[in-house]
């Protein structure tokens, strides 16, 4: 099979392909399981210990973890192969586990915090390892095989949240604070991660010149390139409105008298919408185009926000809703993205253009998650709401107007 990654394997055969992209989807179902307790336990201990207006710190630090992480692991990838860059944030992420259970046991928000960075380090290997399984793929399926690794993250959305009270009261019977068992979970799914994926298939790197000199001549000029616009157009604005919104959703019912039982239950439906269907959005951007995908996307987020609007305190219905659109939103902009980045790159620049795309969306989504904990003590769930849908109209805007002077292809490849 050709080739069309510098940091492929040489040589692969189809059974070794089939095991390194469930490796890879396992991966991303135990770092989720890992990653979104522990994001959504770290809200509710800030705001307990620093108040409402900072409670959006520790979910920004984990996305600013994700973002440097993303820059690291591409360069990694790029260097030592995909599986050195996987590997190595899985270890980290596990590390960050450790970190974060010290900083509960020792009523720390700083040591939490870093805890919270390095689980966002592996979630950044997590991330990229899309890119990885669709690296063994001719064009035509790298769209609908990097959404089954996308998909994977279905597990962790299910058994992530509604694993937060069970976790507690194990806790509590073995006589430890109650939030210390999101984190022992944390540090033991990333730990088995690391181990899954050993069995990745070894890659030769390669350090193309061609990437080189695109970088030199300086990463506006890169950042230009039309698919390369295009693609942060739909995951900026989708991580933007979606990390908003979902990060204050947690404190929002908090605060209407819900216990943890029913915020599993709103993020668990939350997280569905963000992996559940990743098959069906894979299966969109292989036929209809990673364009067209990236438009429906911003659609369902319009729809998002003005359902959270209209309901901003429906635990039963109105926000689990608003919270499943919200999140296959911002999975068919990030799948119809990505879908664009693995396949319309030139391949001497194509990983290193994958990193730099993620970390500024994850690095989007830090500043979505500063923000919307200042909006929220400021103004209400229902403003974030509404300021998440006007965002979620960016992407329409580009390609407006970016069909004007270039029109999209006939039938993008």
């Amino acid at each position: 099979m050709a080739q069309t990654q510098s940091s492929a394997p040489s040589v692969i055969t189809v059974g070794s392909r089939r095991r390194a992209t469930g490796a890879l989807i396992v991966g991303v179902a135990l770092m989720n399981i890992a990653l979104v307790p522990a994001s959504a336990v770290a809200t509710l201990i800030a705001s307990d210990i620093a108040g409402r207006a900072w409670s959006g710190v520790p979910t920004a630090a984990g996305v600013v973890g994700t973002a440097l992480g993303a820059l690291g692991s591409a360069t990694l990838m790029r260097n030592r192969g995909r599986r050195a860059g996987v590997l190595l944030g899985y270890v980290l992420a596990a590390f960050g586990g450790a970190l974060a259970t010290v900083a509960v046991l020792r009523g720390g928000v700083l040591l939490l915090t870093v805890g919270i960075v390095l689980l966002g380090v592996g979630n950044s290997s997590a991330q990229l390892s899309r890119y990885a399984a669709a690296d063994f793929y001719p064009p035509d399926r790298k769209g609908f095989v990097l959404s089954l690794v996308v998909w994977g993250g279905t597990i962790g959305a299910v058994l992530g949240p509604s694993m937060i009270a069970p976790a507690a009261g194990l806790s509590e019977r073995a006589g430890l604070p109650p939030y210390t068992g999101t984190y022992l979970l944390a540090m033991l799914a990333t730990g088995v991660a690391a181990a899954v994926n050993l069995m990745l298939p070894r890659s030769r790197p390669q350090r193309p010149q061609g990437a080189t000199r695109l970088f030199e001549r300086g990463i506006g000029r890169a950042l230009r390139l039309p698919t390369v616009r295009i693609a942060l157009s739909g995951m900026v604005a989708a991580q933007l409105a979606m990390v908003a919104v979902m990060t204050m959703t947690p404190l929002q019912l908090h605060e209407h008298g819900h216990g943890l039982g029913v915020v599993g239950w709103v993020l668990s439906a939350h997280l569905v919408g963000m992996f559940a269907l990743s098959p069906l959005s894979g299966r969109l951007a292989d036929r209809l185009g990673g364009r067209m995908t990236i438009s429906c996307g911003a659609g369902v987020l319009i729809a998002s926000a003005a359902l959270a609007t209209a309901a901003p305190t429906s635990h039963t219905v109105g926000l689990p809703l608003a919270l499943f659109l919200l999140g296959y939103g911002w999975n068919l902009c990030f799948v119809g993205g990505s879908a664009l980045l693995s396949r319309d790159l030139p391949e001497d620049v194509r990983t290193q253009l994958q990193g730099l795309v993620d970390a500024i969306v994850w690095g989007s989504g830090a500043f979505a998650s500063l923000s919307a904990g200042a909006i929220f003590a400021g103004g209400s769930y229902s403003v974030l709401a509404v300021l998440a849908g006007l965002l979620a109209t960016t992407p329409l805007v580009v390609l407006a107007v970016l069909r004007r002077g270039h029109p999209a292809p006939a039938r993008e490849s």
